[in-house]
């Protein structure tokens, strides 16, 4: 990962973790279910967009360097891993 997309994703997981805990709280004064909620979904919401930070990074360096290396094994690889990943955020 290069130093940008890691220094953007490590602070947005400290914003992150920080509503979290906000959540934890919430849920411990007893506000609003749906207040709650709402907060609940600007978490996913935040950790979709650093999910999407590291699948961009992956793609440009890791994807990248293998299609460059000529490895046919490598690249079957990368591929493969990416197609599995990209499933897994459908469901």
């Amino acid at each position: 990962m290069d130093e940008g997309a890691k220094k953007k994703s490590q602070e947005r997981l400290s914003r992150i973790e920080g509503q979290v805990r906000g959540i934890a709280r919430m849920i411990e004064g007893g506000r609003y279910c749906i207040d709650i909620m709402t907060q609940i979904a600007a978490v996913q919401a935040a950790l979709r967009k650093v999910e999407d930070e590291v699948l961009k990074s992956h793609v440009a360096h890791c994807v990248e360097h293998a299609i460059r290396s000529g490895d046919a094994a490598d690249q079957r690889q990368k591929i493969a891993e990416l197609i599995e990943v990209l499933e897994r955020r459908r469901t």
